[in-house]
């Protein structure tokens, strides 16, 4: 009965938000993951397809605390839950980023002046 249950999403989403709000996800490399709605994404054994960003740094520990969560305020017994995490792509990859006339008057009186451009920020290699 477990394997073939169905649950409508604004449910398995409102169970995200309660386990969210219990013990938040961690932070990786200074920036929270947000995980956004669930949705049931098959049945036999159940799918919950979680939508979020970073959801790839997600550790295991988080995972299996989320799936504990699902399986007691569902009461699914018997049967495993499997998750699928998807994340959306970055609606600004390869963009080329323009600068506005304003920026561009800005960036040559900096040049002019003799006034160095600002470091852009590196994004730390550790994994």
């Amino acid at each position: 009965e477990s394997a073939m249950a169905r649950w409508p999403t604004n449910r398995l989403t409102a169970i995200l938000q309660d386990a969210i709000a219990q013990h938040q996800p961690p932070m990786v490399h200074g920036r929270r993951i947000k995980l956004r709605y669930a949705h049931q994404g098959g049945s036999n054994p159940p799918v919950i397809v979680v939508h979020g960003n970073q959801v790839d740094s997600l550790p295991g520990a988080y995972k299996r605390y989320l799936e504990n969560t699902f399986r007691k305020v569902l009461k699914v017994t018997g049967s495993p839950i499997r998750f699928e995490f998807k994340s959306g792509e970055n609606p600004f990859a390869g963009k080329v980023d323009r600068l506005t006339p304003r920026q561009k008057v800005k960036k040559d009186n900096d040049e002019k002046q003799g006034r160095r451009p600002k470091k852009k920020r590196q994004k730390s290699l550790k994994r």
